[in-house]
């Protein structure tokens, strides 16, 4: 397994024509990255039934916007596959003839390579699992390439992740189901906590808004101190957690439940969720 920190320059995008099959919130994530890093909008083009979606692509970032794949997709280096799971195999019937030569990347869940080398007719393909703070840069990606992937394709692929955030390659595909119960569903779970922390500040007096700045401005420091502090997260909470202290007698209610041990069945559960997703949805 390979980690990558931001660093990867998109300038090997500049320039490159690139389709998106599907223009929802990870694609408008991207595009939008990809533009503050010096792509032409003229060489971005969405395909997306909704009415309503392609007038938004349209308007806000100046890209074409088809309701169906044409010959317009021909000659794209890069296509992103950003559909739901149960609209892929459909989405791939019309789109794929038209993009026979470009670097496939999969931002879906739970559909495997197996299946969309079968839909695509080619094996360069790189299937990833972004989430959703990717729409502030802030993105947590796991990927996973096919043999037929070659240097240069990896090199396009990290440029394109690079515009949404941070990255880490897989060796092994089944990898990536545990990657979306972790970091794909992950901001959930601290939106989860989040609302809890709002909650319990307001039922000791606090202002709501008051409550969720404090709650927010917690989770960002931490998970920065967690980044930077090169220390296991056990050594970080024993540094907080003062004998006979408040932190330490929150602690205890939460051990005396278990929270930990259900927080890990909660993450089990979902893995098996993206494995029936791609048993559900793939061929």
């Amino acid at each position: 397994m390979n980690t990558a920190a931001p660093v990867c320059s998109s300038s090997a995008l500049i320039g490159q024509r690139i389709a998106f099959i599907g223009g929802g919130n990870m694609a408008s994530a991207l595009i939008g990255g990809l533009l503050r890093a010096g792509c032409r909008a003229a060489d971005l083009v969405v395909v997306d039934p909704g009415e309503e979606a392609r007038q938004r692509l349209r308007e806000r970032y100046g890209v074409t916007a088809l309701a169906a794949a044409d010959p317009t997709l021909a000659g794209c280096r890069l296509a992103v596959w950003a559909v739901k799971p149960q609209t892929f195999r459909d989405a791939a019937a019309a789109a794929a003839p038209h993009l026979r030569d470009a670097l496939h990347v999969s931002v879906a869940a739970g559909i495997r390579c197996a299946s969309m080398q079968a839909w695509f007719g080619s094996a360069r393909i790189v299937r990833t699992m972004p989430n959703t703070p990717a729409l502030v840069g802030q993105g947590m990606t796991g990927a996973y390439a096919l043999p037929g992937v070659n240097a240069e394709d990896r090199t396009l692929a990290e440029a394109l992740i690079a515009v949404t955030g941070r990255w880490v390659w897989v060796d092994d595909e089944t990898a990536l189901d545990a990657v979306t119960a972790l970091s794909g569903s992950g901001p959930a779970y601290v939106f989860y906590f989040l609302e809890a922390m709002r909650e319990a500040g307001a039922q000791m007096g606090l202002p709501p808004a008051v409550a969720l700045e404090l709650a927010v401005g917690t989770f960002v420091g931490a998970a920065r101190l967690a980044q930077d502090a090169g220390e296991p997260p056990e050594v970080l909470r024993e540094r907080v957690t003062s004998k006979g202290g408040t932190t330490a007698a929150a602690l205890a209610v939460l051990e005396a439940a278990d929270v930990k041990g259900r927080f890990i069945d909660a993450l089990h559960a979902a893995r098996r969720r993206a494995q029936e997703l791609g048993d559900a949805f793939g061929t």
